[in-house]
């Protein structure tokens, strides 16, 4: 006879999902501010704003800052209401944002500037294959998937940590000195040695943040 009551105790004593309401200002392609509150988009995943994208044969162009300047000429100073979903390692909600009563997740997935983030929603599955097969946005383009640039600097990271090393935040470039004649040569990512350049700081390689900033340093670009 108490389970009734019992019952109504345990929905009170559920975590309610919290909306957040407000006026947008966008951090990157996937992350805004809502007042206060840090809010990453549900389901979907942009290029990390410092990130560079490209291919063999493609040179390598600043893709994160590319989505973030889409995202924000569009999404910027908007009034969005956000659905909580859950909340982050980061301490960020993690909801589906909805502006004019359009879900903005959907909308960047569908123009090309985000991709469906699998491991998380089944969600935007269909809109990214929509927009691969036209070309829209990052479709038409060499890019790098971000979750494989995460993967990437996380692996770029451990190697040197093992050297007693430390990669700085946002500098991916690797700045390699050859064993034979010395030359000093940088490797920027989507180039075909890259991933097998391990920085030698003993050896006086190092990291740079930009190629302006390897160039002025002496080094010069690799040719493949």
């Amino acid at each position: 006879m108490f389970r009734p009551f019992l019952a109504v105790l345990f929905c009170l004593a559920m975590p309610a999902h919290a909306e957040v309401a407000g006026k947008v200002r966008v951090i990157d392609g996937d992350t805004f501010a809502i007042g206060e509150t840090r809010v990453r988009l549900h389901g979907i995943d942009t290029p990390e704003s410092t990130q560079m994208c490209g291919a063999r044969g493609v040179s390598p162009w600043p893709c994160g800052a590319w989505v973030s300047d889409k995202v924000r000429s569009v999404y910027d100073g908007a009034d969005a209401r956000c659905a909580e979903v859950d909340i982050d390692r980061y301490g960020r909600v993690v909801a589906k944002c909805f502006v004019g009563g359009e879900d903005v997740g959907q909308h960047l997935v569908a123009e090309g500037l985000a991709l469906a983030y699998a491991k998380y929603s089944q969600d935007y599955l269909t809109d990214e294959s929509s927009a691969r097969d036209a070309g829209r946005g990052l479709h038409g383009m060499a890019f790098e998937r971000p979750a494989r640039f995460r993967a990437v600097q996380r692996d770029a990271r451990a190697k040197t940590a093992a050297l007693g090393q430390e990669v700085p935040e946002g500098c991916r470039i690797k700045g390699n000195i050859s064993s034979s004649g010395g030359t000093m040569i940088y490797h920027v990512p989507g180039q075909r040695d890259y991933d097998a350049t391990v920085i030698s700081e003993a050896r006086g390689e190092r990291w740079f943040c930009s190629e302006d900033e390897a160039r002025k340093a002496g080094w010069r670009r690799a040719r493949r």
